[in-house]
């Protein structure tokens, strides 16, 4: 049974939309795409990219695909919420070809809006394909998790050893690290992100995702049947975060600290460890990083397997739009264009080489090249992945997110924190899916 609160339902827009159209005007994106090639078939697809970080890489590709296949394809983006935007679009008569979303979007707006792709010949070539009621309708883009980030080389340098992440898989043997880092003049080995999506929507998500029902888990939580102070999976996973808060080059003001300066001194070595995911590579690649680096689960003290993997899979979805105002002829193309990203050499080397992403298909045998893409592909490869759990309700991370940044900040117990939490989904407007 999945529950999460209602995502605002498309169909009821139209008069918000229409009257925000008014006053601000047709979209709030930007878009680039090429013009149709000569000998163009003279079909044209849009594209809505929600992954800010390509967008350049998105453009540049449409152009050459325009020119190679003879379809004009155009490619747009969006500052706004996607679901917000592509509601903009549908009130508007006006829908992409193609969009890419988050999954919960795919979950909220795929019946009504997308085609069933389950006759699809990559279907069988992913484990990521998003599926409603035994329907594909989400294309998966690349695969993402989220761990403990670390620096190889900083350990090294101030512990002498090299570092083996299986070797410190429990907190306690964490703990011991941390300790002989200091020992070794690195006085304040962690680095905490403070965003609430990293706090909450990444970090607090494992407390549901790493058990064996995260719907029931949580129907529990609903229901006032959870006291998480009890909880075994809360409390290690805290007890945890707790090391990473105490041990925080920035705890004097934890609150306050940018994520790029985190990052950078985790890409230079003057913190060995963080936690976050191999999106970070898009920011740490900017600095003078050392070259050893990667991803490794969250060091827990637990017999459940959890400190063994990462949490993750398809982290951005592509559906093709179903309204007559797209024509079968363009969703034709549309469809040819997914199969020239699972097939065609070309195709597999934009999502690789060209976007640094780690593709989501077994037949893609190009090599990741950022070395926390190749710590998330190794366990990717080994089937050592704890699945997204993609119902979140939509306030979720800004909600308890400052209950969390709290915690940070010392300004709240973990007692406090867990009664947030449990005030929070017992309020919580959820649903079954399908009702």
């Amino acid at each position: 049974m999945r529950i999460f609160k209602k995502s605002p339902a498309v169909k009821r827009a139209g008069a918000i939309v229409l009257a925000t159209l008014l006053s601000v005007g047709m979209l709030g994106a930007c878009g680039s795409g090429s013009n149709s090639s000569s000998g163009s078939s003279g079909t044209k697809i849009t594209i809505f990219n929600s992954k800010s970080e390509i967008q350049s890489q998105m453009e540049k590709m449409a152009k050459e695909y325009s020119q190679k296949k003879g379809v004009d394809v155009q490619v747009y983006s969006s500052t706004d919420a996607v679901v917000a935007h592509l509601s903009t679009k549908y009130a508007s008569n006006d829908p992409y070809t193609i969009s890419m979303v988050d999954p919960k979007d795919v979950y909220s707006l795929a019946k009504e809006h997308a085609i069933d792709l389950s006759d699809q010949k990559w279907v069988k070539d992913t484990k990521y394909a998003l599926k409603i009621d035994n329907k594909v309708y989400g294309f998966p883009v690349s695969i993402e998790a989220r761990g403990l980030l670390y620096n190889a080389d900083a350990i090294k340098k101030a512990t002498g050893k090299e570092f083996k992440p299986e070797d410190y898989k429990t907190l306690s043997a964490f703990k011991g690290l941390i300790k002989e880092l200091q020992a070794g003049g690195m006085e304040h080995p962690t680095g905490v992100i403070k965003e609430d999506w990293s706090l909450v929507a990444h970090y607090l998500t494992q407390v549901y995702e790493e058990r064996e029902d995260p719907d029931a888990f949580i129907k529990s939580l609903h229901e006032g049947g959870v006291d998480l102070e009890k909880d075994a999976k809360f409390t290690s996973l805290m007890d945890t975060f707790d090391v990473l808060k105490d041990n925080n080059y920035a705890k004097a003001n934890a609150i306050s600290a940018e994520r790029e300066v985190t990052e950078q001194n985790l890409a230079e070595g003057k913190i060995a460890f963080m936690f976050g995911g191999n999106w970070d590579w898009s920011v740490i690649k900017d600095y003078d990083y050392t070259e050893n680096m990667g991803e490794m689960p969250v060091p827990q003290d637990t017999k459940d397997g959890s400190n063994e993997k990462l949490v993750g899979g398809g982290s951005k979805f592509l559906f093709i739009d179903s309204s007559d105002k797209t024509s079968d002829k363009q969703r034709k193309a549309a469809e040819d264009f997914l199969n020239w990203l699972v097939y065609d050499k070309d195709g597999q080397s934009f999502i690789v080489n060209d976007c640094s992403l780690i593709s989501p298909f077994a037949n893609n045998k190009l090599e990741v090249k950022d070395p926390l893409g190749k710590s998330v592909k190794k366990y990717a490869d080994a089937d050592k992945l704890i699945p997204n759990y993609n119902h979140l309700p939509d306030d979720h991370f800004s909600v308890l997110g400052a209950n969390f940044q709290k915690y940070l900040a010392g300004q709240e117990d973990r007692a406090s924190l867990a009664k947030d939490i449990q005030n929070y989904w017992k309020s919580a407007k959820i649903y079954e899916a399908g009702k």
